[in-house]
C-alpha cells in the first residue's frame, strides 16, 4: 500500500480544560496555525513527546506493524524535524523516498493537547507538507501498490491536490484501487464540491469517514441517509461510529463490529481513525471479509488509544491473532 499525506511531526502534551479555554481551543477539534501561532502555542505547552506523525503516515505505520508492505509520499524540509520524520517512518519499515526540500517552509508539525478524558485537540502548522507537488511522485511506486491511500488534510492545498489527482490517474491506469479518508469535518465544507465531483467521476473506490464527516459530505442530518446518498457512487464505504464500533457498506452488503476491548484504559485517542484504517486496509488486501477487516481495524484502533502517540507500540500481529 502507498499513502500520500501530511508529513508532520506530532508534538504531544497533556493539558487540562482550563488551558484549552484560555487558549480558545475547541476540545476534540483541529485548527490550522501559521508559523507564529505554532511558535506561541508550543511555548505554552507542557513537556512534550515528539514523533513523526500525519494521518496517512500513521496509517502506513500501522500497515507495516501488521506485516503489510507500506510506502509513504510526503514533503518535509531539510531541517531537524524533517530528519526526525524521515528516521522514524523508515525505522518502522515504511518506504519513504520523497527528497527533503531546501529553502522553503520548515517541516510541518501538529501540536496535540490531550485532556484527562483522553480527547485530543490538534493544532497544525502545515509547513513544507503543503509544498508537495507532482514532481515528488514516483510512478513505479504508485503502480506497485495494490491500494493508493489519500488523506483530506492534504487536499486543502492546490499543489498537493494536483499531485494526488495525478497519482489517482496512475493508480487506476494500472488497475489499482484508490482509498480516500475525509480526515476531519473541517476539511470538507470548503472542498465539498470538489470532493463530490471526484466521487461522481468514480475516482474513489474506498471511502473512510466518521459519522460527522459522512453527514457533512453528503449534506444529510442522518448517518444512514448520508451513506444511502453515497453508496451508489463509492463501491466501499467505511464509517467509524464512536462507541458503537464501525460499519462497512459494499454494494448493498452491510457489515458492522463493536469496538474492540483489549483490557487497557483509554489514554489518548490520537490516531484511532488512522490505525483503524490500517487494519481494515490490511484485511482487504489479504482477501478478508468486510466483518473480519473491520475487526482487525477495531483491534488496531484499540491498541493505539491505550497509550500516548499515534503509532502502535504493542505487537499488532500478535494482538490481532489473539483476539
Amino acid at each position: 500500500m502507498l499513502a500520500i499525506g501530511d508529513a508532520v511531526v506530532d508534538v504531544i502534551a497533556t493539558a487540562d480544560d482550563e488551558f484549552l479555554e484560555r487558549e480558545r481551543l475547541v476540545k476534540g477539534s483541529m485548527q490550522v496555525l501559521d508559523a507564529d501561532g505554532a511558535t506561541r502555542l508550543y511555548a505554552q505547552m507542557r513537556q512534550a513527546r515528539e514523533t513523526s506523525g500525519g494521518s496517512a503516515a500513521n496509517t502506513m505505520a500501522g500497515v507495516a506493524a501488521l506485516g503489510g508492505r507500506a510506502g509513504f509520499v510526503g514533503q518535509v524540509a531539510d531541517d531537524q524535524l524533517g530528519e526526525i520524520f524521515t528516521h522514524d517512518i523508515r525505522a518502522l519499515g515504511v518506504e519513504f523516498l520523497t527528497p527533503a526540500r531546501s529553502g522553503g517552509a520548515p517541516t510541518g508539525r501538529c501540536l496535540i493537547l490531550v485532556t484527562p478524558d483522553a480527547q485530543r485537540t490538534m493544532n497544525t502548522f502545515r509547513g513544507a507538507a503543503h509544498e508537495l507537488d507532482a514532481g515528488a511522485l514516483d510512478a513505479a511506486q504508485i503502480r506497485g501498490a495494490a491500494i493508493l491511500y489519500l488523506e483530506a488534510y492534504l487536499w486543502r492545498s492546490a499543489g498537493p491536490r494536483a499531485a494526488m489527482a495525478q497519482a489517482m490517474a496512475i493508480a487506476h491506469e494500472a488497475g489499482r484501487k484508490v482509498a480516500f479518508t475525509l480526515s476531519d469535518i473541517a476539511c470538507i465544507a470548503p472542498h465539498r464540491a470538489e470532493m463530490m465531483a471526484m466521487i461522481e467521476a468514480g475516482a474513489i473506490d474506498l471511502l473512510f469517514a466518521n459519522e460527522n464527516e459522512i453527514r457533512e459530505l453528503a449534506d444529510e442530518a442522518d448517518r444512514d441517509a448520508a451513506i444511502a446518498a453515497l453508496q451508489d457512487k463509492v463501491p466501499l464505504i467505511v464509517v467509524t461510529c464512536g462507541a458503537e464500533g464501525a460499519l462497512a457498506v459494499e454494494r448493498g452488503q452491510i457489515a458492522s463490529v463493536p469496538i474492540a476491548r483489549i483490557g487497557r484504559d483509554v489514554v489518548d485517542t490520537t490516531g484511532a481513525g488512522d490505525l483503524f484504517a490500517a487494519g481494515f486496509l490490511v484485511g482487504q488486501a489479504r482477501g478478508k471479509s468486510l466483518e473480519e477487516s473491520l475487526r482487525i481495524g477495531a483491534i488496531a484502533a484499540a491498541e493505539v488509544i491505550s497509550h500516548f502517540g499515534a503509532r502502535p507500540e504493542a505487537g499488532l500481529r500478535a494482538l490481532v491473532g489473539a483476539l
